[in-house]
């Protein structure tokens, strides 16, 4: 006999992110020498952040891993709560309730299964922009606006989508003339859209935006991922 990592028998493909979700509580969490299917109910946060950031370096195949920003983030998402410090989040405990059992609040699901479509995302279409850090990513909507509203028109970055899963949506800055600014945000795009064009040539296409934030002229940041077009017949 052999003792395996943890495995999870699955009937159909739409189980398949509960049983990636299983087995990876299990693996990260559990003692080797225990009771069979015993599995620690709750883990320390900062526990969990070395798995999230374990975990999304494997699948997307970074060396670029997650940030201290980006875990305040993650924080503030699944345990609901906005009025606290990076600091006090590093003694709390996360349940798996909190991890794969609960609704996100206004959402149609759970904290991993929109994790999990941020790593498919991102594995899939968005591997070389992680990697050359032009994705911020795990940033919350309210955090961004007060990031550019004191930008110059045109400024822009990315981040994962809070409203859907596995979605990458672009918020940029308008000011308008009496000096006064808003901040946009695109309709996030999907894995199928980024299939169709690519995040680099999406961004060229968009004449609003001018610099990626802080102040990195968009050609200059993204020249690298626009692909050549076709000339000719369309």
């Amino acid at each position: 006999q052999v003792l395996s990592l943890p495995i999870v028998v699955i009937v159909h493909g739409n189980q398949d992110n509960n049983a990636k979700a299983t087995v990876l509580w299990d693996n990260a969490f559990s003692d080797i020498e225990r009771v069979p299917f015993v599995v620690a109910e709750r883990v320390p946060w900062e526990k969990m952040c070395d798995t999230l950031n374990l975990k999304f370096m494997a699948e997307v195949q970074t060396t670029k891993g997650l940030l201290k920003e980006h875990y305040f983030f993650l924080a503030q998402k699944i345990f609901n709560d906005h009025s606290a410090s990076p600091e006090d989040f590093q003694n709390r405990h996360v349940s798996w309730a909190q991890f794969n059992k609960e609704i996100l609040p206004g959402r149609g699901f759970t904290f991993w299964q929109w994790f999990d479509g941020v790593l498919d995302l991102t594995k899939r279409c968005l591997r070389s922009y992680w990697s050359d850090r032009l994705i911020m990513g795990f940033i919350s909507k309210q955090y961004v606006c007060k990031l550019l509203s004191m930008e110059p028109e045109g400024t822009f970055l990315l981040r994962f989508s809070d409203s859907e899963i596995g979605g990458v949506t672009i918020a940029y800055v308008i000011r308008g003339k009496d000096g006064s600014s808003q901040v946009e945000n695109i309709q996030p795009f999907s894995a199928k859209d980024l299939s169709i064009r690519s995040l680099g040539d999406r961004i060229r296409d968009l004449g609003q935006l001018r610099n990626l934030y802080p102040n990195t002229p968009k050609d200059q940041a993204f020249g690298s991922h626009y692909n050549k077009e076709q000339t000719g017949k369309d």
